[in-house]
């Protein structure tokens, strides 16, 4: 009787990509792609990383994407995106982030060429529209 109790918590419901909404794409890169993606439940609007297993494994990297989960998942700041959860299907790993509407700091600093050090000091999300 015990073990049944157990194995009914055991069965943890896994989110799969039908709870999702998947838009317009974000971005992409060696790995994968990122899509904007809604929530069907809430309705809440997430980035969607897309990474490709095959690829992962033949860079010798699922130990990296590992550790990235395992320290996004805790990291709580508010200049880093937030890593909601994860899952997998046979072909990918997703990642659900959180969405940056106005874009990556990262494309605004190439645009850009370089920030002066007082732009690099205050560099926050408002200041980046």
């Amino acid at each position: 009787m015990e073990s049944a109790k157990n194995n009914n918590n055991d069965k943890k419901s896994r989110l799969t990509l039908k709870d999702y909404e998947i838009g317009k794409p974000l971005g992409r890169g060696k790995f994968g792609r990122v899509y904007l993606a809604r929530t069907r439940k809430e309705h809440f609007i997430v980035a969607l990383k897309t990474l490709f297993k095959e690829q992962l494994k033949k860079d010798n990297m699922a130990h990296q994407l590992r550790r990235e989960i395992e320290i996004q998942m805790r990291l709580q700041h508010p200049n880093i995106l937030r890593l909601y959860d994860y899952f997998w299907d046979e072909q990918r790993v997703f990642l659900v982030l959180e969405y940056a509407p106005r874009g990556e700091l990262y494309e605004k600093l190439k645009r850009a060429g370089r920030f002066d050090d007082q732009r690099a000091a205050t560099v926050s999300d408002d200041s980046l529209c």
